[in-house]
């Protein structure tokens, strides 16, 4: 085969999987517009626009409360029994909002207006009965929480400066820090950063911000995205595998996706993109293969071990960032 053939041949995969891609919902649609073609502004901005009225997103802002809430309940659900196998329930308020962040659901459309001011006005915290956007005591949950507010337009400078305060040596964040930990993790650390990068990209970067941001990547860069520091050893087997949604666990591709919004280019990001380079199919997609386990509202692939679009999507923005 020669190299013409061969560049052909990828060039081929790479359109069969584009269109594969906009082959769904909107959600998919109006980022694959935007990150991997050369689409206007104006055909992005109108299929953004239908994700509050279509698909994924009109599913999650129909199982809305009447108050505004999921479930009744800001963490975990408000009523109704726990499931049966001991898993995380992911249908209250924080993660289905962290669901419509990811889907793009407009912060300007007027629904997302409404389900903010809604959500701030009756949702309060499992924790201390605390409001909404004052956040509570897990650095995890108050990471979101800094995304939500800073993407959705509220409040959240109180929930910062506690971040902020609560860095650990490392330069990590840790949700048992209140129990005396010392060393941060990942699940807790690739959370806050996501918080930290959305309220600077929302107008609020400060020099103390900044510099937490930098300790918070220098701490994942350190390990290379996946391994321990002292052993180089690979702590949890499941940071290798793929997920969407996320939720609060860390994985690699995770990681890279927030790297590449910082823009933050680095050598040592090479064995976390060589990770999602070997995991591409032959056909040219890649699979979902972590699924957290607990009651969604939605599900968005066929499950484990089958092609993920959201995977897809994301490996292919992260590697056309890291080639560029």
């Amino acid at each position: 085969m020669t190299q013409d053939t061969r560049r052909a041949n990828v060039e081929t995969s790479r359109d069969s999987v584009t269109e594969w891609l906009l082959d769904s919902d909107p959600a998919i649609r109006w980022q694959v517009l935007r990150d991997l073609t050369d689409s206007p502004a104006e055909e992005v901005a109108a299929e953004r626009a239908r994700v509050a009225r279509e698909g994924w997103g009109a599913a999650l802002l129909g199982a809305r409360d009447p108050d505004g809430q999921w479930l009744g309940g800001a963490c975990f659900p408000g009523r109704g029994e726990p499931p049966a196998d001991g898993s995380q329930p992911w249908t209250s308020t924080l993660p289905v909002m962290l669901e419509l962040r990811a889907l793009g659901l407009d912060p300007a459309s007027p629904e997302a207006q409404e389900m903010t001011a809604a959500v701030a006005a009756n949702c309060r915290w499992e924790y201390d009965d605390l409001p909404f956007f004052d956040g509570e005591v897990e650095e995890c949950i108050n990471g979101h929480t800094v995304t939500l507010g800073a993407y959705f337009g509220a409040d959240v400078d109180g929930i910062v400066s506690r971040l902020l305060a609560g860095r650990l040596d490392d330069g990590g964040w840790n949700c048992e820090a209140e129990h005396g930990a010392t060393v941060a993790s990942f699940n807790s650390t690739i959370c806050v950063l996501e918080g930290l990068l959305e309220y600077e990209e929302a107008g609020h970067a400060t020099d103390e911000t900044r510099a937490a941001r930098r300790g918070g990547e220098d701490y994942l860069l350190e390990r290379s995205l996946l391994r321990r520091k002292s052993t180089g050893e690979v702590p949890v087997e499941a940071w290798r595998e793929f997920s969407f949604p996320t939720r609060w666990h860390y994985d690699v591709l995770r990681g890279l996706e927030y790297f590449r919004r910082a823009d933050r280019r680095d050598p040592r990001l090479e064995e976390a993109i060589d990770l999602v380079r070997s995991k591409r199919q032959d056909d040219g997609h890649w699979l979902l293969e972590n699924t957290h386990p607990g009651p969604a509202h939605v599900r968005y692939d066929e499950g484990d071990g089958h092609p993920s679009r959201w995977n897809t999507l994301r490996a292919l923005r992260v590697l056309a960032w890291w080639d560029r």
